[in-house]
């Protein structure tokens, strides 16, 4: 595994959701989902109520996440470009995921997993801290 790869899996491990991107139909689609960073790649959990899992098990998506809007000084921002497969996660999977929502756009929530092995990462980093830091008069 690259540097550049354990660094995203590592960013990624910080934050517990993203979007996944691909194309259904023809037409490009994001929706979110849950994520958890295991030894094979990334584990996505979605809700199984749009069917977008069947556009993207077998297919290439992009999984995008960042601690945008945490206040913090750096921001970061992985994304990961490979092929998706529905599985069925192991009970230790099921725990590092935790609970569900209750709904999705007002239908009960019904997860569907997925393991994405990265073939392309990207990190990006921005660092806004000079800009953030307070300026004391003289």
């Amino acid at each position: 595994m690259s540097t550049e790869e354990v660094r995203a899996l590592k960013l990624l491990s910080l934050v517990p959701y993203g979007r996944v991107a691909t194309s259904m139909r023809a037409m490009p689609f994001v929706t979110p989902a849950r994520h958890i960073v295991t030894d094979g790649g990334v584990l996505l959990r979605m809700h199984a109520g749009h069917g977008y899992h069947r556009a993207c098990g077998g297919g290439v998506v992009a999984y995008g996440a960042d601690n945008f809007g945490n206040g913090e000084f750096d921001l970061w921002s992985v994304q990961l470009t490979g092929t998706a497969e529905i599985i069925v996660p192991t009970a230790r999977e099921l725990e590092q995921f935790g609970g569900g929502p209750h709904h999705v756009d007002g239908q009960p929530f019904e997860p569907v997993y997925m393991c994405l092995v990265p073939q392309f990462v990207t990190v990006h980093m921005l660092d806004y801290s000079q800009e953030r830091r307070p300026q004391h008069a003289a």
